[in-house]
């Protein structure tokens, strides 16, 4: 007689299904969005004012505390339940595990960043191997989900850290990136594109100096490189694995050779083999095209090709060589219209916009939170002194209060508001883009009058710098205000500096 053993099967209470169904939910949402703060609070079980970062430790702590008291009572087997069960405990184990690590991937992080191209060896790679194979996955599987914690931890941080702000558009910016990178579902992204999301191209559209270059970085650095067991590290460096190019900064003559590569003898000068980025494009890598909009038509149509047969040859070569990687194109110029003057191929524009992501400009971020500003000082200044910044951003802040009102347009956007924080550090003071008058500058005289702020000297400056840029000469500005021409002079210089070219001292 034989007698059979059989484990009984395990199933989890209701109470138990609904709160690793909303793990499950959390675990696939946005991580920018008000879908997953909400879940989260659904999994701390509060409602209470905090911040995000101290709500997912309370959320994951209770997480790991369900998962606990699972593993207390022998029910952690995760064999002994049916496919529906199984998979949301796989799930939330496998979240449990990757916030168990978020510090560690962020030092890892900083590291590889300070290493520079070379992968580092991953000391904690065993560690995470061993947690993710007791759920029963085989070794390629806990790879890569290795490879996935790691992906999702650089996404996160390049996103947030380089793309700061409160204003709903920044939100709303924050949230793209990160749909760009996984999907709008990140479930899709894991079961069936996490290794072919070269085929998705971008294209970020926005003013100069609103923050395109981060944003592509953010997007270059945040792609699938698979572990290597082997060798203890991942397969290349993320800061390898993203290559941006100004199309705009080169003749075309030499634009091909930049982007496809070159053969020794080619045209008059080629001395030697030259590798363009396509060539130095890993496989898991980016490619950036900045300033997309200024390139001829005969490059478009190369670079259509690429992007489109994944193939390219250097100048002077009929070797096809194979492009792997993926294509995140920019421009400040208006597509549209380039399109409808001929400039701009269609199928070109269609092959790049799998996404199309339109970074705001700074005024529309101020006008939407006014603590945007505050908040870009305290980072900018972070990124240049470390966290000593405060007396200095009290400093950068009443000094663009008292030299450009409230209703400064800022034309240069984020990149403009750097160098003014760097101008007030060395001369206290910042009076704006001269070359460009400020839209509404009557408006904002009238403003900075009614408010009862400005001194007479300040008003007097604004005044005159005002005539000025309306009537272009000293002599007029003096008629007008019945002041000494001298005067006129030192209060337009006090505002906008000194004087265009041409104009007499």
């Amino acid at each position: 007689m034989y007698i059979v053993c059989m484990t009984k099967p395990l199933q989890l209470t209701p109470s138990e299904r609904d709160f690793f169904k909303t793990v499950a939910q959390a675990a696939f949402t946005n991580p920018f969005s008000q879908a997953r703060i909400e879940l989260d609070q659904t999994i701390a079980g509060t409602t209470a004012a905090m911040s995000w970062d101290d709500l997912v430790i309370k959320a994951t702590a209770r997480i790991g505390d369900n998962l606990a008291k699972l593993t207390r009572n022998g029910r952690a087997d995760l064999s002994r339940y049916n496919t529906d069960d199984r998979e949301l405990l796989r799930t939330a184990f496998l979240f449990d595990i990757y916030h168990r690590y978020r510090q560690t991937f962020d030092e890892f992080i900083l590291r590889q960043l300070a290493n520079g191209d070379t992968p580092i060896p991953v000391p904690f790679a065993r560690e995470i191997l061993s947690r993710i194979a007791a759920l029963g996955l085989d070794s390629a599987e806990c790879q890569r989900y290795l490879a996935i914690f790691y992906q999702t931890r650089r996404a996160f941080y390049f996103i947030e850290t380089a793309l700061v702000g409160l204003s709903p558009s920044m939100h709303a910016l924050r949230l793209q990136l990160w749909n760009n990178i996984f999907t709008c579902n990140i479930n899709w992204y894991e079961k069936h594109l996490w290794n072919r999301m070269e085929d998705f191209s971008t294209l970020l559209l926005g003013e100069t100096g609103t923050g395109k270059g981060a944003a592509a970085a953010a997007i270059g650095r945040s792609g699938f490189i698979p572990f290597d067991a082997r060798k203890g590290c991942f397969a290349e460096s993320f800061t390898r694995n993203f290559i941006a190019i100004n199309l705009s900064q080169y003749p075309e003559s030499l634009l091909e050779s930049e982007l496809f590569g070159h053969k020794k003898g080619a045209f008059t000068g080629a001395i030697e083999n030259h590798d363009g980025i396509f060539s130095r494009c890993t496989p898991y890598g980016s490619i950036f095209l900045d300033e997309i909009g200024d390139v001829s038509i005969p490059v478009q149509i190369k670079l259509l090709q690429v992007i489109q047969e994944r193939t390219f040859s250097p100048v002077g070569s009929h070797e096809r060589l194979r492009f792997n990687g993926r294509v995140i194109a920019a421009t400040n110029r208006p597509l549209d219209e380039l399109r409808h003057r001929g400039q701009f191929r269609d199928d070109f524009f269609y092959r790049l916009c799998s996404d199309i992501i339109v970074v705001p400009p700074l005024r529309q971020r101020l006008q939407e939170e006014p603590r945007e500003l505050e908040s870009l000082i305290g980072s900018i200044l972070r990124r240049m002194i470390g966290e000593a910044a405060a007396p200095y951003a009290r400093l950068v802040r009443e000094a663009l209060v008292r030299d450009l009102g409230g209703t400064y347009s800022w034309p240069g956007n984020v990149r403009e508001l750097e160098q003014a924080v760097r101008r007030i550090i060395i001369t206290r003071h910042y009076r704006g883009d001269t070359a460009t008058p400020p839209s509404g500058q009557l408006e904002q005289l009238m403003a900075d009058i009614d408010s009862g702020t400005m001194d007479a000297q300040a008003l007097l400056a604004d005044y005159c710098a005002l005539l000025y840029r309306r009537h272009g000469t000293y002599e007029e500005v003096a008629r007008r205000t019945k002041l000494d021409r001298r005067t006129v002079k030192k209060y337009i210089q006090l505002e906008i500096g000194e004087p265009p070219q041409g104009e007499e001292p």
